[in-house]
């Protein structure tokens, strides 16, 4: 009788506890500045400590990559597995609930985030400590962290319910995207469950500092608009004399007509608002205008212009001569007779070119008559659960001009393609930790789709650096090193696409997962001849295609299309991404052009 009262008090008991836990706050455990020394013999006061650039040199005996903070490969086996390298070889899981928090700083060009996280209990007994990254997404600046933990401290599964924190992040420019990546250490190897990841952006200029600080955020708010008579006028208020914007521009369409106004206010009388007038506009059509700064990538304030009917005075008929009486019928009847023969030769002469290209008029009659049918629009399937992922292959002998064109390239299909793009810029740490060949190869059996961008570096060659006379052994082995990582990244990962191509067309398998591609300043002959077998594109001008082939739909059917926003040859300049990969083709090509060597770039 007494054991089931006992059992029913001790879980009333633990309900109370477990209500007076769901009121408390979570501990936040912040980095400490410890030695090295106390770190590796287990000392007191080094529970969570950040490890420095100088530890790793007094360690390793040189520097870190400096892009790279202090973070290196395989940090427990090199920083506390020295004695003892079993502390180092168990799996632990990625740490959960990854946050990012934006910190106030004075800087009004750049943001400051610190990073939090929580470990998992999978494992937390051999925890050793954390390594977080910080990669800017569309660009190759990295950010690293490491903490450690003491060689003798085993964490208890209550330490799963206690916030880790990182440093700051200082620094970050404004509008950016970055990925950060939390791994937990150790990392044994063909282990993948060690990281957790997450993309955020900074704040905007305007979100941090208001909109009357950013000139590139400004735009006219107060905007009125009055005809008289004939007479339109526009009036708009002024940006602050501090953002040094002088002059404006003003745009209105109508009917396929575009009406452009510059506008140059007097600094010495305007001092917040200005009119300016509207010239050569219709009567009875409505206009839609924009104004804006006259700056790059300006935003732009939208207004409408109704432009009203002007009542006129109908002067009295004049009273028509003899001579004006006789001459109107005459002219009349010209003009019928002009206009008949115009008629003749105008249908006959269609006529003599559709014999002439033996074009049935049947076609022509059925296409003119179907071509007043509204065209049905076509929306993109939604079933898939995840966005393809795609790997991007390029050379790095054509200089930095071309790889900043991948970049922006792999950006723009990631933002605003559903795509997920996989870029060994983009995943240094990996490559590093991996091996550039381990790397590719990993990415090419897991990723959905491959674009290889060609160009002239591919069917590039390079000798290996010969050492001077003056250089010592540490600086050959680097520039070894150096050239052996790019010879692979232009050429290894093209030869085994190429090898992959070659065997699936070998067994009769589909080759829709291969694409080629080159920008507009390349050539068809840049193509490798294996890789001329699988779909080719042109880019800028075929981005429409390539979305095409990425999510498997058609782009034209009986009575439709597909209207895909912002990446028509006309559309995608309209967006950030898209006039940043505009100019970087265009810079690319305009090094291309300048006698550009590829035995001369490189990274």
């Amino acid at each position: 009788m007494w054991k089931p009262l006992l059992v029913l008090y001790q879980l009333l008991l633990l309900g109370q506890q477990l209500r007076a836990q769901d009121g408390v706050t979570a501990a936040v455990i912040t980095p400490q500045d410890c030695s090295l020394e106390c770190i590796q013999q287990g000392g007191p006061g080094c529970d969570y400590c950040r490890i420095t650039r100088a530890d790793v040199k007094k360690t390793l005996g040189f520097d870190s990559i400096e892009r790279f903070g202090s973070c290196i490969p395989w940090p427990c086996f090199e920083l506390l597995g020295g004695n003892d390298p079993k502390i180092c070889q168990h799996y632990v899981h990625a740490p959960n609930d990854v946050t990012v928090e934006i910190v106030h700083n004075s800087n009004p060009n750049s943001d400051t985030v610190v990073v939090s996280w929580k470990p998992s209990h999978y494992g937390i007994a051999f925890l050793r400590g954390f390594q977080v990254s910080l990669q800017a997404l569309g660009g190759s600046s990295v950010a690293c962290q490491l903490f450690l933990f003491h060689r003798n401290l085993s964490l208890p599964v209550s330490q799963t319910q206690k916030v880790y924190v990182s440093d700051p992040f200082p620094g970050l420019p404004l509008a950016s995207q970055y990925a950060v990546t939390v791994i937990a250490l150790p990392v044994p190897e063909e282990w993948e469950r060690f990281y957790r990841s997450k993309i955020f952006s900074t704040r905007s200029c305007a979100e941090k500092n208001g909109i009357e600080q950013c000139k590139k955020d400004w735009y006219p708010r107060h905007i009125e608009v009055q005809q008289t008579e004939s007479v339109i006028t526009v009036t708009f208020n002024l940006a602050p004399p501090h953002l040094g914007i002088r002059s404006y521009f003003s745009l209105c369409y109508a009917n396929g007509i575009k009406k452009y106004t510059d506008i140059t206010p007097s600094s010495s009388r305007n001092k917040t608002h200005y009119t300016y007038k509207l010239n050569d506009l219709q009567e009875g059509t409505n206009y839609t205008c924009e104004i804006a700064a006259n700056e790059m990538d300006a935003v732009r304030k939208t207004f409408k212009v109704q432009v009203m009917h002007i009542k006129k005075d109908t002067p009295p008929p004049r009273a028509v001569s003899p001579s004006l009486a006789l001459l109107l019928p005459l002219g009349l009847a010209m003009a019928a007779i002009f206009i008949t023969l115009l008629a003749v030769v105008t249908m006959k002469k269609p006529t003599l070119w559709i014999k002439r290209l033996h074009i049935k008029p049947d076609i022509i009659k059925e296409h003119q008559e179907s071509g007043t049918r509204e065209e049905e629009v076509v929306s993109l399937p939604r079933n898939r659960q995840t966005p393809p992922r795609l790997l991007i292959c390029y050379s790095s002998y054509d200089g930095a001009a071309h790889i900043n064109a991948v970049m922006q390239l792999g950006a723009f299909i990631q933002q605003h393609m559903a795509t997920q793009v996989c870029l060994d810029l983009w995943d240094s740490l990996s490559v590093a930790e991996d091996g550039s060949m381990a790397w590719h190869c990993r990415q090419i059996r897991e990723s959905d789709f491959i674009l290889v961008i060609c160009s002239r570096g591919l069917n590039h060659r390079p000798e290996p650096p010969q050492p001077d006379g003056g250089c010592d052994e540490d600086e050959e082995e680097d520039s070894r090193l150096r050239f052996e990582s790019n010879n692979f990244s232009s050429d290894a990962a093209v030869h085994l696409i190429a090898e992959e191509v070659g065997r699936a067309k070998a067994r009769g398998q589909d080759l829709s997962k291969y694409m080629a591609a080159i920008f507009e300043y390349s050539e068809e002959t840049d193509i490798p001849t294996e890789l001329r077998l699988v779909s080719h594109y042109t880019l800028t001008s075929d981005l429409p295609l390539l979305f095409s082939h990425l999510h498997g739909v058609a782009l034209h059917r009986p009575g439709g299309y597909l209207r895909i926003n912002h990446i028509s040859e006309e559309g995608f300049t309209k967006l950030p991404a898209g006039a940043a990969l505009q100019w970087a083709i265009y810079e690319a090509g305009v090094a291309m052009k300048k006698g550009y060597h590829p035995e001369e770039g490189g990274d």
